[in-house]
């Protein structure tokens, strides 16, 4: 088969050619079961703040024992991304958690983890980890029921426990690997 240049391709072929027309948008239990008889489940997407002092510390927070995830851990700064792109999330989140003023053009993103939960609901999790260049303030406990203290930890000698996608993470910016995988059947 030859192809006319003249024609449209891709996804713009399929649109001009009516396709759209059949796009419909599912809700979630009105979505037939993947194979085995499972339904399909969307990705939480969450961020990270992976905040690094000139001295090479990063920024991690005790999370408050009452917590429903990873109580008693420390975690970075983080949070769900709610109707806003990662980077307002991000910089919202700093300034609500812990008072620090984040400019989202001093923003990078320096590791991706794609995980199921480890909280035990199998939820699969997207965890985009950004790295701020510059910020104002000083950590501050803004939410003191989420969060007992803020530490800045040398990141070869890591506080006890941390949240194991936190740990990945970590050593992973370390090495300079941009992408990990955790708690996926193999």
């Amino acid at each position: 088969m030859t192809e006319n240049p003249e024609e449209p391709r891709g996804t713009a072929a399929l649109l001009a050619n009516g396709a759209g027309q059949h796009l419909v948008r599912l809700r979630d239990d009105d979505k037939p079961p993947a194979a085995g008889g499972s339904r399909a489940r969307l990705n939480v997407l969450g961020v990270h703040l992976y905040l690094e002092r000139e001295d090479g510390r990063i920024l991690l927070g005790l999370r408050h024992p009452d917590v429903a995830f990873a109580g008693r851990h420390y975690h970075f700064l983080a949070g769900h991304c709610e109707s806003e792109g990662a980077v307002a999330c991000l910089v919202r989140e700093a300034e609500e958690e812990a008072g620090l003023t984040i400019d989202p053009g001093d923003v990078e993103l320096v590791h991706t983890v794609h995980m199921v939960d480890e909280g035990g609901d199998d939820q699969p999790r997207i965890g985009l980890v950004f790295r701020a260049r510059t910020w104002a303030g000083e950590p501050q406990l803004r939410e003191p029921d989420k969060c007992l203290e803020w530490v800045w930890a040398d990141p070869a000698q890591l506080p006890e426990p941390v949240v194991a996608y936190t740990r990945t993470a970590i050593e992973a910016i370390g090495r300079g690997v941009p992408y990990s995988e955790l708690g996926w059947p193999a």
